[in-house]
């Protein structure tokens, strides 16, 4: 496997500069996204390995643009959807909410 979601990356990006005394969370939505991981994987039953390919199958551009969490929500989506638990009007309607501003 070469691709961009291996472990390790690819060559030719540039170098890696951690951030130093990194935070657990950067921003305050990242700490639901955790705590969605708990609550989805035990109602939906799906397996890590599952979230998993599920955050590969995003494109190499948007995997390279987003965050670590924001790679786990995309994932949520997909495994979410596909169980029939949500659908996927129903993510992008919630997603206009929130971006209007509303809780």
């Amino acid at each position: 496997m070469n691709g961009i979601h291996d472990l390790g990356g690819m060559h030719g990006l540039g170098r890696i500069d951690p951030e130093t005394d990194e935070p657990v969370f950067h921003a305050e939505w990242e700490t639901r996204a955790f705590a969605m991981f708990a609550a989805t994987y035990v109602f939906a039953g799906y397996t890590v390995d599952e979230l998993r390919h599920d955050i590969e199958q995003m494109g190499p551009a948007e995997y390279l643009e987003s965050s670590y969490y924001e790679h786990w929500v995309h994932a949520f989506e997909r495994v979410l959807a596909r169980r029939g638990i949500v659908t996927r009007e129903e993510i992008d309607a919630r997603v206009a909410q929130l971006a209007q501003g509303a809780h």
